[in-house]
């Protein structure tokens, strides 16, 4: 049953109404339990399906320097299904740490970890020293938790030593009823989105606009050749339609047809489909012959080799990357969805005079530019599906079986998919059809 706060959420009620209605004492949330942390000893197929609950957690205080936030909808990041899995590590050894930091950051050692790193939703409530958020403001969540008192956050926010990823590295994430996030996380929903919509995009978005187009990642110019790795999916469908938009020629690789024709849909007219490269052996590409033979594909659709190199996959992938990237070129890189321990042949970097780039998420004024783009339409939401919070195991499983195309939605509060929308007009400029783009 609904709180009355959260009834009101949904029925659009003003600031003053939402302001007088009481915060409900608990809320539901999706979990990972720290008494379900060996599992998975010895297990093969660590289905995060058996991992992943939904429970009515307690309503946690509010720092002076955060709001809380009534989630409509959220969406899955493979950090996430890494949570859920308890790898590399478990999550409660970062929650754990954050208790012995004492102050407002004790309130996130629990023994359960409230997941997700995306969300959308109305502002509730703000701690006391918020000044550019009230209650009853639309927004979408950055998931960087910075520390404004470091001072190496004040040249980019990601470099402060505390700088975490919330809802993967704190608790009271986006996977919930409610959220707590801080001020500085905060942004604008863009008004033509739906709730589903604008959630997908904060965590994927940013991090491929700071990979890409930011003077911290690979700086890419116009004409510039980007191999993209899995072009459809979380990470891979906003890089493609980054580099377009920067007059980059993207060579997206894929492992169907129909993701083949969803790429073609965004504009890409080069793409790849793996499984021509590795016939059956999905080991092929992590051995030279199998780098050669990619190589030769990436020349037959643009005639040349790669600029840079967008690089997430891990271990499957980075060997080849190192080898495709140009005389000069760039493997830049923000994660290893198959694991981090890289085996490439390093004479292929240093002889050939290549750089290796570690990304890692985005900062505030990243994550703004970015979404000032979607906001005007010239990037759109990855969204394929969208699943209830009552069902998140599935959406992560999803996500973790790569059986999904382009993003994950959950829908928190919201009762159903396709509201939120505030600016029709916007959405008629920007085409129903682009915005449907990865929902067939």
């Amino acid at each position: 049953m609904q709180s009355a706060l959260s009834e009101a959420v949904i029925a659009g009620a003003d600031a003053a109404e939402l302001e007088a209605l009481p915060l409900p004492d608990r809320f539901a949330a999706a979990v990972v339990r720290e008494e379900d942390i060996g599992i998975f000893r010895s297990v093969e197929d660590k289905d995060v399906r058996k991992s992943v609950f939904v429970e009515d957690v307690p309503m946690p205080e509010l720092a002076p320097d955060e709001a809380l936030i009534a989630v409509m909808a959220s969406s899955i990041n493979y950090n996430t299904v890494w949570t859920a899995m308890f790898e590399p590590v478990p999550t409660f050894q970062f929650l754990r740490q954050m208790g012995r930091n004492g102050g407002w950051e004790a309130r996130h050692d629990l023994p359960y970890h409230v997941l997700g790193s995306d969300a959308s939703g109305v502002v509730v409530r703000t701690g006391s020293s918020v000044r550019r958020w009230k209650t009853g403001d639309h927004v979408v969540v950055s998931p960087a938790y910075v520390d404004e008192q470091d001072h190496d956050t004040h040249q980019d926010g990601m470099l402060g030593e505390n700088q975490k990823a919330w809802g993967f590295e704190t608790n009271f994430g986006g996977l919930a009823h409610y959220a707590v996030v801080r001020a500085s996380q905060l942004m604008p929903k863009p008004a033509a989105l739906t709730w589903e919509e604008a959630a997908v995009n904060p965590l994927c978005a940013s991090t491929a606009y700071r990979m890409l187009v930011s003077e911290r990642g690979a700086r890419m110019k116009q004409g510039d050749v980007v191999l993209v790795w899995g072009a459809t999916g979380g990470l891979g469908a906003y890089a493609v339609q980054l580099v377009l938009n920067g007059g980059g020629i993207p060579v997206g690789v894929v492992n169907s047809e129909e993701k083949a024709r969803i790429l073609m849909s965004l504009g890409c007219e080069a793409v790849i489909n793996r499984n021509d490269i590795e016939e059956g052996d999905p080991t092929f590409l992590q051995r030279p012959e199998g780098w050669k033979r990619m190589g030769k594909a990436i020349r037959a659709v643009v005639g040349e080799d790669p600029h840079i190199v967008f690089e997430h996959v891990g271990k499957k992938t980075f060997a080849a990357s190192v080898f495709l990237a140009r005389r000069g070129g760039t493997v830049v890189t923000c994660g290893s969805s198959t694991g981090y321990d890289h085996l490439y042949d390093n004479r292929y970097l240093w002889m050939r005079l290549k750089r290796i780039i570690g990304s890692h998420g985005a900062n505030l004024h990243e994550q703004w530019a970015v979404n000032r783009l979607i906001s005007l339409g010239r990037v759109v939401p990855t969204l394929s599906r969208t699943y209830p919070l009552a069902d998140v195991g599935d959406a992560a499983r999803s996500v973790q079986a790569n059986e999904h195309i382009g993003k994950v939605g959950v829908l928190c509060l919201a009762p159903r998919t396709g509201l939120g929308i505030t600016d029709p007009d916007a959405r008629a400029r920007i085409d129903e059809r682009r915005l449907h783009a990865f929902r067939g």
